[in-house]
């Protein structure tokens, strides 16, 4: 399972489908309706593409706005955010914590699997009905360009949940036996019963109630396998329904908030680009133009993967696609030359937390989307500060290889290597291009990567002749499940942190934070300490989306420009996210580059030390963060 930004969750593995006719009936429901699912979201991937491509041209090509476009792109972005979540459920690929799942038998992990659909179920029992009366209400509402109501984008939310509920009690029937389904149900039951009996009790607890359900329920979820939005939605609705006067609808329109801020719309956009980016071959081309620079000298083809991560993850904004991009055509050769498996599989996985903040980083649209701090700023401010990284890895790449044999390497000539950049020209402009677009005012954020995706798919048509329409849908459908997860994580964390928000928290948070001693530097050292442990635990988009309205006006407050205090608590997340035993982000590195995860993490702690001495220095000189933002 991996985040930044991109993601790639563990999937449920239970005992093993029942042999009976029900469990044939339960294959057969999900196979229709599950695919029913899929060509809409896909279709409506699609669908946002277009409009937004559309509005670019309107405005700039013939002077003429689409006044409509925005308003449509959000109604059908909600849609494919609900349905994307479907589609996610449906595939077991909802981010989740599994590091301790893997240590336990198979049958106790069958069975916490169980319980995790079970849960799930739970809240979508508990939500769908404050869903219906929340869509209810927005049927009043009357949108300002299409002038129609807003139950059309509000009913995405019932709809998405009732499908849900529907998908995750076939997904029981599917892949649990019925005493797994008979233990999990009626467990979770009882645990719900006795919550709601407890009610009286927690009225008496006042802030107390914050550790037993923002601590106590979301580690034991958690850590027991729940997915991450679910284990968020759950403590939130308990606490809500149990210590609070709050109509539940409330908590529906903090999850409708969490998922309709419109810069959001990039996460899919910019995943979709990342797998095109792959599909058309560009990225193999500028791998191939990068080997030739660099492939004669010492540790030369490491550097080429630092480098290249650095170039995709500017594409892209997902670090599956970034590495499902460079591994499997840099690591055959590096073998090869006698590079050890564990070390490849440690330096890409370090690299992954190097290049969070190149843009058009996921994290990076998240934070600007729930801080609200520009996010041609942080664009700007992440660039220097993951070429600080980088140089801190090339250190240790540098020492690990300075007595590799290239006996038998052969030097490219300056005219071979011209010929592979003429190759890789189209593609190593695409970073430029999304860049000078958001900065000349070509278009927004959220709409530069749609710009992206057309320039790809005319460069692999036109130029490298490599576009393969039967991979078209499953890529879309890819796409619509991974931002599902993504944005769905977005609306729970934010639900939540209004909870939190009302309940005092952030005040008494704010004062013992401004309290800390050594100032900006004694605020910027607990930051970075908290977010590799929220990294490794919760990942980073849930992490920042639940503490980043929270702590960065307590930055602000504290002297620290908000840009800088962006780039640090990213990079002291990623190394959480990537580091193991609990990183998760690891473990996605190895599942991309088909190595066994013991085999890398003996060689992975030199790069975590070089990438935590890099953090320092752009913790401790703001100007790497925020010395470009005059120009």
């Amino acid at each position: 399972m991996v985040h930044e930004s991109t993601f790639e969750a563990a999937p449920f593995v239970g005992a093993g489908p029942s042999a009976n006719a029900l469990s044939g009936m339960a294959g057969r429901a999900d196979r229709v309706l599950g695919g029913l699912v899929e060509a809409v979201a896909a279709l409506l991937v699609l669908a946002e593409i277009c409009v937004l491509f559309a509005g670019v041209v309107s405005r700039y090509v013939f002077h003429a706005p689409l006044v409509w476009s925005d308003e449509l792109a959000s109604i059908l972005f909600l849609w494919l955010s609900m349905l994307g979540a479907v589609v996610a459920l449906r595939r077991g690929e909802h981010m989740r914590m599994t590091a301790l799942l893997q240590k336990v038998q198979p049958s106790t992990r069958a069975m916490l699997d169980a319980f995790a659909i079970a849960a799930s179920v739970a809240f979508l029992v508990l939500i769908i009905w404050p869903s219906i009366d929340y869509a209810h209400e927005e049927s009043f509402i009357v949108t300002p360009a299409l002038e129609i109501s807003n139950a059309w984008r509000a009913a995405a939310i019932p709809a998405g949940i009732g499908i849900m509920l529907a998908m995750a009690l076939l997904r029981l029937l599917r892949v649990c036996t019925g005493r797994q389904i008979a233990v999990a149900v009626l467990g979770m039951a009882a645990l719900v019963a006795a919550f709601w009996l407890a009610a009286p009790l927690f009225a008496t607890l006042g802030k107390f109630n914050l550790v037993v359900f923002f601590v106590v329920v979301v580690a034991a979820t958690v850590l027991s396998g729940v997915p991450i939005a679910f284990s968020f939605a759950l403590a939130t609705f308990g606490y809500l329904a149990l210590t609070t006067r709050t109509p539940l609808l409330v908590m529906v329109g903090r999850l409708d908030e969490g998922m309709s801020h419109l810069i959001l719309l990039a996460v899919p956009l910019f995943i979709f680009l990342g797998a095109l980016i792959e599909m058309t071959g560009m990225a193999r081309a500028m791998i191939q133009f990068l080997a030739s620079l660099l492939g004669h000298v010492r540790g030369g083809l490491s550097y080429v993967l630092i480098g290249a991560m650095y170039l995709v993850s500017g594409i892209s904004g997902s670090k599956i696609a970034d590495m499902a991009a460079i591994a499997p055509v840099l690591f055959p050769e590096m073998v090869k030359r006698g590079a050890k498996p564990g070390d490849l599989v440690a330096l890409l996985s370090a690299t992954g937390a190097q290049t969070e903040t190149i843009p058009p980083s996921i994290v990076l649209i998240t934070i600007g989307s729930v801080t609200g701090i520009s996010i041609a700023a942080l664009f700007t401010g992440g660039l220097l500060p993951a070429v600080v990284l980088g140089a801190a890895l090339c250190v240790v790449v540098w020492w690990r290889y300075r007595r590799e044999d290239l006996s038998g390497v052969q030097r490219h000539s300056k005219r071979e290597i011209g010929k592979l950049l003429l190759v890789a020209l189209p593609a190593v402009l695409l970073p430029f291009v999304i860049r000078a677009a958001v900065v000349e005012g070509v278009a927004t954020a959220t709409e530069v990567s749609t710009i992206g995706i057309v320039y790809s798919a005319i460069v692999g048509l036109v130029v490298y002749r490599q576009f393969d329409w039967k991979r078209l849908k499953p890529m879309l459908v890819d796409t619509a499940s991974l931002s599902g997860a993504i944005i769905f994580i977005v609306g729970c964390a934010t639900a939540m942190a209004w909870g939190l928000t009302q309940s005092g928290f952030s005040q008494d948070l704010a004062r013992v934070m401004g309290a800390l001693p050594g100032g900006a530097y004694g605020f910027l050292a607990v930051s970075i300490v908290a977010f590799i442990v929220l990294g490794s635990v919760l990942e980073g988009i849930p992490a920042i989306v639940l503490f980043g309205p929270l702590l960065f006006p307590i930055a602000k407050a504290a002297g620290v420009h908000e840009v800088h205090y962006a780039m640090v608590v990213i990079f002291a997340m990623g190394i959480g996210l990537f580091a193991p035993p609990f990183g998760v982000g690891y473990y996605g590195a190895c599942a991309v580059s088909k190595v066994n995860p013991d085999e890398g993490i003996r060689h992975i702690w030199g790069y975590i030390g070089a990438m935590l001495v890099g953090l320092v220095i752009v913790a401790a000189f703001p100007w790497f963060s925020t010395g470009f933002l005059k120009f």
